[in-house]
């Protein structure tokens, strides 16, 4: 397929497969980067009884639905900003992506990764060899490993010794970047601070050759000058051929670099528009989506009605 034609096409912002698309939308191969296609996430819990022994032996299990029917695409060259109300489920999308499941999970729906239909275990293959997850929690780094170790990660290929080499001088050159002594290479992860931490996790996501990254909440912790340069590496990964996830709390930071922004409310994806629509809120289609763009510092932080963050907490 003739991807600068695909892209010719898109340049009206044409609305197909659930999202619209961008004057750099492409599909190369003839497929998205990664297509989710009605994705639901559900849990089998214990429902609240009385207190005591015989509350507890007679409790009915029940399932509670956090994300439902979710439709979203990720092309190549593009950044797609994911944003709405903290606890709407969005890390559970994340983790979807990436094959993480609790075990009371109920999974539904199709992921596509780079044109075929992937399961539980293809996505679990695809960890840190496809797809790389900048995640949430710093509790992810491994207590017991020094943080020069856990970054590198291991060599691959015949020529380990070159590769080890490259990915120790690559690991040298992040941590300049996200300025990082290189006495933290022998630390473990209780002597970081948290946005220490954090820098950590995007060093670890930028030292693999994923196709896509995906990032869940990166900044937080970080001062705004780092902030901006993660930004801008998603950016430049994405301009050099991948593909980035951003999911966050940080509108502005995320309109700097995102082609599309996808809003996320109540489990599921509710608008998906053209990152160049938020400079108007008349371009803007729910009404979500607008209490957003009203609450920017740049409109005043006017809020219309409900709350923003944490609406329904799931």
């Amino acid at each position: 397929m003739d991807t600068t034609q695909h892209s010719q096409n898109h340049i009206s912002a044409e609305f197909h497969h659930h999202h619209s698309h961008g004057a750099g939308s492409l599909h190369c191969g003839g497929h998205h980067l990664l297509q989710i296609e009605g994705l639901t996430v559900s849990f089998k819990m214990y429902k609240e009884t009385d207190s005591g022994l015989r509350g507890y032996l007679n409790a009915k299990k029940h399932t509670v639905q956090v994300v439902h029917n979710l439709n979203l695409s990720v092309h190549v060259g593009e950044v797609v900003a994911v944003v709405g109300a903290s606890g709407s489920g969005k890390t559970l999308m994340a983790d979807s992506i990436m094959g993480i499941f609790e075990p009371n999970a109920e999974i539904c729906g199709t992921i596509w990764f780079d044109g075929k239909p992937q399961t539980a275990n293809s996505l679990a293959a695809l960890r840190g060899n496809g797809i790389s997850l900048v995640p949430q929690s710093v509790d992810s780094l491994d207590p017991l490993m020094r943080i020069g170790r856990q970054v590198r990660g291991v060599a691959h290929g015949s020529a380990s010794r070159a590769n080890k080499a490259q990915r120790a001088q690559l690991q040298k050159r992040l941590f300049k970047r996200y300025k990082l002594a290189s006495e933290v290479e022998q630390m473990y992860p209780y002597q970081l601070s948290g946005g220490m931490a954090r820098r950590v996790l995007l060093c670890c996501a930028l030292m693999e050759e994923p196709s896509l990254i995906v990032a869940d909440e990166p900044t937080p912790g970080l001062d705004l000058d780092l902030a901006v340069r993660a930004m801008d590496d998603f950016r430049e990964f994405a301009d050099a051929g991948g593909g980035v996830l951003l999911i966050t709390h940080d509108i502005e930071l995320a309109l700097r670099v995102a082609d599309r922004i996808a809003v996320f409310k109540d489990g599921t994806i509710v608008e998906e528009t053209p990152s160049a629509n938020f400079r108007s809120e008349e371009l803007l289609q729910h009404e979500f989506t607008r209490e957003l763009w009203r609450a920017l510092p740049e409109h005043g932080f006017k809020v219309s009605s409900g709350k923003i963050e944490g609406e329904e907490n799931a």
